[in-house]
């Protein structure tokens, strides 16, 4: 397996992986689904990875193969009208379901995106906690406040793993090794031309790529951590991303998600105009099932449709809770692979390098194993449940005093903004983490009754700069310019 994604690939406990003989160096054309997938099947094996990672890859490839439409058209869905709502669930916490239940973190991004080349979640986010600390200070916060236990785990990637280990090594607490962690799967890339596996021999990692966090399920089966958890007794368990420190375990959720039955349950946030091009919640006009639309799902004439928060009310926020048995059952009826619908990405098989072969990457969102469950549901939860960072704009405002650190080290937005975050655009030199802190060397400004903070052109944030309602702050020349100390509202400041 290519150096890049951590050597031959391993997995956080042992499985059985079957071996061959090394496939040929130059494998003939193949015409049928059956030869094709022979030539994966035999990439797959020798690069080491599971069984439960190939029959993940093989279900996606055969959708891919037999030219099914994996788009979510209007016609094939309906609105969602009403849901349960946080705020009016009629639940009683139980402290006692802690003892049968595993928080799970994604950890797997980079994000290079923002100029990273470590795990997004070792970036310091507040009073010099990274999201990593604040996430361990959570689950210390939570065995104090109930006296229990509260099991936590990573999902980590060959790229994140030594880091996050190394820099959790000081919350001994949280456990160890593959009590820790276990290892999202790669996969193939595909050949767009003829579906063969990508081949690029000046760098081989390059024939691989992330399957997208619905691998999450795959790979707990392959590493054997489902297993583990049912063992020891664990029965449900709760997921969210690295990057959302609002999302902790809530055991009014607990406690109402294990009263429901559900084998599967999504929160979902009211969507607003700044979440139009995220998953929304939809109905199979069919079945009747939940099942999520992602925009890669949307064929290009149902966009504004897509986009009308009116009509699909609610976003998949990536906060779930699955029941590990039912997980446990429903791998064990479909095969040892989930049906999660599969989305296509068009890339190069070199990403720096536009001229080079055009391939197709599969990859699944964890979140629509709604669709897989039948029974499956999704509760409303206020927007203190989800403050994402994605990019230098989120990260720049939530370092401000927009937010505020509660006392059990949650993020939440300051109470006097109503559920309603600033927003935050940068200019596109602040992409990166490094460029967006040379603008706030002595950190952001005052935020809390900033509506819209928009920067155009560099510039560098004196300390005591106040933003109110709209704000526009403009620089045309190359030159960084100071923002002076004061208060700013309803205005456009020119340097």
């Amino acid at each position: 397996m290519p150096a890049g994604y951590g050597g031959a690939i391993q997995t956080a406990a042992p499985v059985v992986v079957r071996r061959v003989q090394a496939a040929p160096a130059a494998a003939p054309a193949a015409s049928s689904t059956d030869q094709l997938w022979a030539l994966y099947e035999q990439k797959m094996m020798d690069a080491g990875l599971n069984d439960a990672a190939i029959a993940a890859f093989k279900y996606n490839f055969e959708v891919l193969a037999s030219g099914q439409n994996t788009m979510i058209p209007e016609s094939s869905i309906r609105p969602v009208e009403s849901l349960p709502d946080y705020e009016l669930l009629d639940v009683q916490p139980d402290p006692a379901l802690l003892a049968s239940a595993v928080v799970v973190k994604l950890n797997g991004g980079l994000g290079t995106g923002m100029g990273l080349d470590k795990a997004k979640s070792l970036l310091p986010v507040t009073q010099g906690y990274s999201f990593l600390d604040l996430i361990a200070h959570q689950c210390a916060s939570m065995k104090d406040m109930f006296q229990a236990d509260v099991k936590f785990m990573l999902m980590n990637s060959f790229a994140t793993s030594a880091d996050t280990l190394e820099a959790l090594s000081k919350y001994p607490e949280l456990g160890t090794g593959s009590d820790l962690e276990f290892v999202q799967n790669v996969a193939p890339k595909i050949t767009e031309s003829d579906l063969t596996p990508a081949s690029w021999p000046p760098s081989p990692d390059n024939e691989w790529c992330p399957p997208g966090h619905g691998d999450l399920y795959p790979a707990m089966l392959g590493s054997g951590t489902l297993d583990n958890l049912l063992s020891q007794g664990f029965r449900y368990m709760f997921v969210s991303n690295s990057d959302n420190l609002g999302a902790t375990m809530d055991l009014k959720l607990l406690t109402y998600f294990a009263a429901t039955g559900a084998p599967f349950m999504m929160e979902v946030a009211t969507r607003t105009d700044a979440d139009k091009k995220g998953g929304h919640l939809a109905e199979d006009a069919a079945t009747g099932g939940l099942l999520l639309r992602e925009t890669a799902q949307c064929p290009d004439e149902d966009e504004k449709e897509f986009q009308n928060v009116n009509k699909y009310k609610f976003f998949n926020t990536n906060n779930l809770w699955v029941d590990l048995h039912a997980l446990a059952e429903q791998f064990n009826m479909s095969g040892g692979a989930l049906p999660l619908p599969v989305m296509k990405n068009g890339k190069t098989v070199d990403p720096r390098d536009k001229k080079s072969t055009k391939v197709i990457q599969l990859e699944t969102a964890m979140g629509a194993a709604i669709s897989c469950f039948e029974g499956a549901t999704a509760v409303v939860i206020p927007r203190s449940r989800f403050a994402p960072v994605k990019t230098t704009n989120d990260l720049f405002s939530l370092r401000s005093d927009a937010y505020t650190l509660t006392q059990d080290f949650r993020i939440e937005l300051a109470a006097s903004r109503n559920g309603v975050p600033p927003t935050i655009k940068l200019d596109g030199m602040y992409k990166f983490v490094d460029a967006m802190d040379s603008l706030i060397p002595d950190g952001p400004p005052s935020l809390i009754d900033c509506t819209k903070l928009v920067v155009e052109g560099p510039a560098v944030f004196s300390p005591g700069v106040v933003i109110k309602g709209e704000v526009t702050i403009k620089n045309g020349s190359d030159e960084p310019k100071t923002v002076a100390p004061g208060v700013y509202a309803d205005t456009t400041l020119t340097l």
